[in-house]
């Protein structure tokens, strides 16, 4: 009997997650880092995400709308216990001033795709040019044997393209890192202003060691 149980036991603990953590599932997060613009700052980034074992989805880095200013976008899957920790630990660094973290649905994100396909092939076939515009691509170089063409949109989209593409010749496909807005932040540049009119504090407090460095230091 008592094996019995602890077989129900051994059995039972196989169906939660370790440490008794119900409802630890993995889900995509974008990390919106605004820092300033520091050579080797990428690395530190980079190292930090590595040392954790996560792997990185899309990284994208831009000006942000605030001079001297940099912003770097970063697509993970993670838990959200993790995420936070880990968006804890970038802004210890020195040159970040804020890192956001957001689920797909509380921003607004694009990614650009770009696609070689062959000339005969677009010019030949009238379906290929008509799944083209219905993706909403455009032609933006048009050569004897190949044209090239891009669109913007999610994932989904964009890799949708590429499956019915391949039937008809798809030389070349590359897509970039994502970029997104929050939706419902007022945006970083106002946290900036309400740095810069922020008046010092009228209390000072005074060294009381100031005058009494010769007892202080004297051996």
């Amino acid at each position: 009997m008592k094996e019995k149980n602890n077989l129900q036991k051994s059995e039972a603990s196989k169906g939660s997650p370790p440490g008794g953590l119900t409802g630890a599932v993995k889900q995509e997060f974008t990390i919106t880092v605004y820092t300033e613009n520091q050579i080797g700052l990428l690395n530190r980034i980079a190292i930090i995400f590595s040392r954790r074992k996560i792997n990185i989805e899309s990284l994208n880095t831009s000006p942000s709308e605030v001079e001297s200013i940099h912003r770097f976008t970063i697509v993970v899957n993670e838990t959200d216990e993790v995420i936070k920790k880990l968006v804890r630990q970038i802004e210890k660094q020195v040159e970040v001033l804020k890192a956001y973290y957001n689920t797909p649905d509380e921003i607004v994100w694009q990614e650009l795709a770009l696609y070689k396909v062959s000339t005969d092939a677009i010019t030949e076939k009238v379906k290929v040019e008509r799944l083209l515009r219905e993706y909403g691509a455009r032609a933006i170089a048009i050569r004897k044997d190949y044209t090239i063409f891009e669109t913007t949109g999610h994932r989904e989209e964009t890799e949708g393209l590429v499956k019915v593409l391949e039937p008809y010749g798809l030389i070349e496909f590359v897509r970039s890192a994502r970029v997104a807005i929050i939706k419902t932040s007022e945006g970083f540049h106002e946290k900036i202003k309400e740095f810069e009119y922020k008046e010092p504090s009228e209390e000072v407090v005074e060294n009381e060691y100031l005058n009494k460095q010769e007892e202080v230091f004297s051996m």
